[in-house]
């Protein structure tokens, strides 16, 4: 039975970097739109009519369209990791897994980095808000102490001894803070440093990414 199309939606984000990242962990063929963020490209028809929210990444799979990062990610590993990727469905794991991907997401990603994008890198858009950024810096010490003391004790990954997509999404929120000139604690560093070494990562990060390695090294955000 052929495998279904797979076409990812988006490049240049730590964001997108999660599908790539994934797909390659899964060593799944896809193809690639590498459409940008605030570019214009998210509010096309062609993209509008796939994902409606005109947010990068969104993926087709076959005749499904998936958006959100974090969906995808788990939706993909489910799909074809079960137990090794995302643990399965109704187990003690898995409740723990989706707890991570929560706080992930919203903890690290939507409450305190994308403030930090939102009003200094896109200031003109959003307008200055240094209170905000100063606190969504502190907040962002404060939450990932947590991850810190989870790793510390029960690592070397979330769950234990496994690498799954929690990792991953708390691996791009490393990356993104790293490019904020964040300091994440030696724990995390040597966490990220070991994650980054994974083939499926260095590959997806160089096609994710390609555009601005080429104007500027290995500095990405």
């Amino acid at each position: 039975m052929p495998s279904e199309r797979i076409v990812v939606w988006g490049v240049g984000t730590p964001r997108t970097l999660r599908v790539h990242w994934m797909l390659h962990e899964l060593g799944l063929p896809y193809e690639t739109k590498a459409i940008g963020s605030r570019t214009g490209e998210t509010r096309s028809d062609a993209f509008r009519a796939l994902n409606p929210r005109q947010k990068i990444p969104a993926v087709e799979i076959g005749d499904e369209v998936l958006a959100e990062s974090a969906a995808i990610v788990t939706a993909l590993a489910e799909r074809h990791a079960p137990g090794r990727l995302v643990p399965e469905a109704a187990s003690a794991a898995r409740a723990r897994y989706d707890q991570w991907c929560f706080w992930v997401m919203t903890e690290l990603d939507a409450h305190t980095l994308y403030v930090l994008r939102r009003h200094r890198d896109l200031a003109d858009l959003y307008g200055e808000a240094p209170n905000a950024v100063a606190a969504a810096r502190d907040y962002f010490a404060w939450q990932l102490a947590t991850a810190e003391g989870e790793i510390d004790a029960r690592g070397p990954y979330l769950l234990g001894d496994g690498f799954t997509g929690a990792d991953l999404l708390l691996t791009t929120c490393l990356d993104w803070a790293l490019f904020y000139q964040l300091p994440i604690g030696v724990v995390l560093e040597d966490y990220r440093k070991r994650i980054a070494a994974r083939p499926a990562y260095q590959q997806a990060f160089r096609l994710n990414f390609a555009g601005l390695l080429d104007a500027a090294g290995d500095a990405a955000p």
